[in-house]
């Protein structure tokens, strides 16, 4: 379990099952933060950021890594049991998330044999763009937020799906080949380019930076972070979006600035990645701070 001071982080709303607990809950972070989350020997924990992370979030596997290795959190992350992770960020923010702990022995089941944790698993957790993953975490959050009938049954239903969509996200990264991804300054040049708060780039753009032809980025992407790059540059977008949506910006001008062809492309778009519009959103964001 994450260590917090008091008041640091308030739960707001709680679904339980035989197969583990989901918190909606928001974080107080008045300060950049450095946190360890301690082991849990029986259970994988999931966390689904609701609003932007804290400025440069980044976490570490300080057993398993060198100390000073900090790899970049998305929006989506998960500390498998019996692992140590350090979590860093560099400014203050007001933070809602889904955390959803789910006992060991669901997921491994789905496991074929007992499961490794390699370096690049654990890489591969830190930032799980996987759309399967991420929406079945979205019915947990409308579902804490509006029980209905049979409330404790769907959870338990949702949380067997989500064990083995983890089971598959896990060895779709094991079998994806370590030769075939793209090298370092590559991927630096994608994120950057992604950084940027304009226009999404399309693949012929981020092929030709990377000096590749689509199906080499493509296939290479894939490789090195565990997700089709598509779904990576949506993220992204959604990500900005977010941020965007925390200013004084109108919605329209927003999905302009995004490159999105309409403002009602935007609110779709929005509303299939985060389950809000975009004006829910930013009415839930507000409050929150």
């Amino acid at each position: 379990m994450e260590t917090h001071a008091p008041g640091m982080m308030t739960v707001n709303a709680e679904l339980n099952s035989t197969l583990g607990t989901a918190q909606l809950v928001r974080f107080h972070l008045p300060d950049p933060i450095d946190n360890v989350m301690r082991e849990n020997e029986d259970a994988y924990r999931l966390d689904l950021c609701l609003t932007p992370r804290p400025g440069n979030a980044r976490a570490c596997y300080p057993n398993r890594w060198s100390s000073q290795r900090f790899e970049r959190l998305g929006n989506v992350f998960l500390v498998p049991p019996g692992e140590k992770m350090q979590a860093r960020s560099d400014g203050r923010c007001q933070q809602e998330s889904l955390l959803l702990q789910l006992h060991s022995s669901s997921v491994d089941e789905w496991f074929d044999g007992e499961l490794e944790w390699t370096s690049r698993r654990l890489m591969a957790s830190l930032d799980i763009r996987d759309a399967n993953i991420q929406g079945l975490l979205l019915r947990l959050v409308q579902e804490a937020r509006q029980p209905g009938f049979a409330s404790e049954m769907l959870v338990e239903l949702i949380g067997a799906q989500l064990a083995i969509e983890l089971s598959r996200y896990c060895n779709n990264v094991d079998t994806s080949t370590v030769a075939g991804g793209l090298a370092a300054w590559r991927l630096r040049v994608i994120d950057e380019r992604l950084q940027e708060v304009q226009a999404t780039p399309n693949l012929s753009e981020l092929a030709e930076m990377c000096r590749l032809s689509v199906r080499q980025l493509t296939r290479g992407f894939r490789a090195s972070r565990g997700c089709s790059i598509g779904d990576y540059v949506a993220n992204s977008r959604i990500e900005h979006a977010k941020r965007l949506l925390a200013t004084d910006q109108s919605v329209k001008a927003i999905a302009y600035t995004l490159g999105f062809s309409s403002p009602s492309s935007f609110c779709c778009a929005f509303r299939r990645a985060t389950g809000d519009t975009p004006g829910q959103f930013r009415q839930r964001f507000n409050l929150t701070h």
